[in-house]
Protein backbone atom coordinates (compact mmCIF):
# COMPACT_ATOMS: atom_id res chain seq x y z
CA UNK A 1 0.00 0.00 0.00
CA UNK A 2 2.80 2.42 0.86
CA UNK A 3 4.43 1.78 -2.52
CA UNK A 4 1.22 2.79 -4.34
CA UNK A 5 0.92 5.99 -2.32
CA UNK A 6 4.57 6.77 -2.98
CA UNK A 7 3.89 6.84 -6.75
CA UNK A 8 1.16 9.49 -6.35
CA UNK A 9 3.49 12.12 -4.94
CA UNK A 10 5.26 14.72 -7.05
CA UNK A 11 8.58 13.41 -8.35
CA UNK A 12 11.64 14.64 -6.57
CA UNK A 13 13.88 13.92 -9.51
CA UNK A 14 15.07 16.74 -11.74
CA UNK A 15 15.65 14.35 -14.63
CA UNK A 16 13.49 15.28 -17.65
CA UNK A 17 12.80 11.65 -18.44
CA UNK A 18 11.28 11.01 -15.02
CA UNK A 19 9.31 14.29 -15.13
CA UNK A 20 7.77 13.33 -18.51
CA UNK A 21 7.02 9.84 -17.24
CA UNK A 22 5.27 11.26 -14.17
CA UNK A 23 3.10 13.60 -16.24
CA UNK A 24 2.19 10.86 -18.72
CA UNK A 25 1.20 8.35 -16.03
CA UNK A 26 -0.31 10.72 -13.45
CA UNK A 27 -3.76 9.85 -12.06
CA UNK A 28 -6.69 12.19 -12.75
CA UNK A 29 -6.67 13.90 -9.37
CA UNK A 30 -3.10 15.05 -10.06
CA UNK A 31 -3.69 15.83 -13.76
CA UNK A 32 -6.24 18.37 -12.60
CA UNK A 33 -3.35 20.44 -11.20
CA UNK A 34 -1.79 20.60 -14.68
CA UNK A 35 -4.86 22.55 -15.86
CA UNK A 36 -4.07 25.63 -13.77
CA UNK A 37 -3.68 28.75 -15.90
CA UNK A 38 -2.19 32.19 -15.31
CA UNK A 39 -4.57 35.07 -14.64
CA UNK A 40 -3.91 38.21 -16.73
CA UNK A 41 -2.63 41.30 -14.92
CA UNK A 42 -5.78 43.26 -15.79
CA UNK A 43 -8.04 40.56 -14.35
CA UNK A 44 -5.91 40.29 -11.21
CA UNK A 45 -6.26 44.02 -10.69
CA UNK A 46 -10.02 43.86 -11.33
CA UNK A 47 -10.49 40.99 -8.86
CA UNK A 48 -8.09 42.64 -6.40
CA UNK A 49 -6.13 39.43 -5.81
CA UNK A 50 -2.52 38.33 -5.66
CA UNK A 51 -3.44 34.85 -6.88
CA UNK A 52 -1.50 34.10 -10.07
CA UNK A 53 -3.17 30.89 -11.26
CA UNK A 54 -6.59 29.31 -11.18
CA UNK A 55 -8.08 26.07 -12.46
CA UNK A 56 -9.48 26.45 -15.96
CA UNK A 57 -13.23 25.94 -16.44
CA UNK A 58 -15.52 25.68 -19.43
CA UNK A 59 -16.80 29.14 -20.30
CA UNK A 60 -13.68 31.08 -19.28
CA UNK A 61 -12.32 33.57 -21.81
CA UNK A 62 -8.65 33.02 -22.58
CA UNK A 63 -5.91 34.63 -24.68
CA UNK A 64 -3.42 32.37 -26.45
CA UNK A 65 0.14 33.42 -25.67
CA UNK A 66 2.20 30.88 -27.65
CA UNK A 67 1.90 29.01 -30.92
CA UNK A 68 0.10 29.22 -34.23
CA UNK A 69 -2.92 31.04 -32.76
CA UNK A 70 -0.89 33.51 -30.66
CA UNK A 71 -2.86 36.63 -29.74
CA UNK A 72 -6.31 35.16 -30.40
CA UNK A 73 -8.97 35.10 -27.71
CA UNK A 74 -12.01 32.93 -27.22
CA UNK A 75 -14.18 31.00 -24.79
CA UNK A 76 -13.12 27.59 -23.57
CA UNK A 77 -15.51 25.03 -25.04
CA UNK A 78 -13.99 21.85 -23.58
CA UNK A 79 -11.48 20.89 -20.90
CA UNK A 80 -9.99 17.40 -21.33
CA UNK A 81 -8.57 16.03 -18.07
CA UNK A 82 -7.20 12.85 -19.66
CA UNK A 83 -5.19 14.51 -22.40
CA UNK A 84 -4.57 17.72 -20.39
CA UNK A 85 -5.80 19.82 -23.33
CA UNK A 86 -8.43 22.48 -23.90
CA UNK A 87 -10.42 23.50 -26.95
CA UNK A 88 -11.47 27.04 -27.69
CA UNK A 89 -14.50 28.16 -29.70
CA UNK A 90 -13.55 29.27 -33.21
CA UNK A 91 -10.08 27.67 -33.30
CA UNK A 92 -10.22 24.85 -35.81
CA UNK A 93 -8.02 23.05 -38.29
CA UNK A 94 -8.82 20.78 -41.24
CA UNK A 95 -7.84 17.16 -40.95
CA UNK A 96 -6.72 14.88 -43.77
CA UNK A 97 -10.31 14.07 -44.73
CA UNK A 98 -11.11 17.77 -45.05
CA UNK A 99 -13.26 17.98 -41.93
CA UNK A 100 -13.09 20.95 -39.55
CA UNK A 101 -11.88 19.85 -36.11
CA UNK A 102 -11.33 21.78 -32.88
CA UNK A 103 -7.65 22.41 -32.26
CA UNK A 104 -6.45 21.10 -28.88
CA UNK A 105 -4.28 23.59 -26.99
CA UNK A 106 -2.15 23.04 -23.91
CA UNK A 107 -3.25 25.09 -20.90
CA UNK A 108 0.29 26.33 -20.26
CA UNK A 109 0.05 28.33 -23.51
CA UNK A 110 -2.94 30.46 -22.50
CA UNK A 111 -3.88 33.06 -19.90
CA UNK A 112 -7.33 33.84 -18.50
CA UNK A 113 -8.70 37.26 -19.43
CA UNK A 114 -12.24 36.80 -18.07
CA UNK A 115 -13.70 34.29 -15.62
CA UNK A 116 -16.92 32.35 -15.76
CA UNK A 117 -17.87 33.15 -12.17
CA UNK A 118 -19.21 30.15 -10.29
CA UNK A 119 -20.30 29.97 -6.68
CA UNK A 120 -16.93 28.49 -5.69
CA UNK A 121 -14.95 31.17 -7.53
CA UNK A 122 -16.98 33.94 -5.91
CA UNK A 123 -16.01 32.63 -2.48
CA UNK A 124 -12.34 32.37 -3.50
CA UNK A 125 -12.10 35.94 -4.75
CA UNK A 126 -14.17 37.63 -2.05
CA UNK A 127 -11.62 36.65 0.63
Amino acid sequence: MKEKMKNLKQPKSSKPRKQRSFRANAPLHLRKKFLKVHISKELRKKLNTKKRTILLNKGDTVRIMVGKFKGKTGKVSNVDYNKVNITIEGLTHTNVRGQEKNTPIQPSNVEITDLNMTRYRKTVFTN
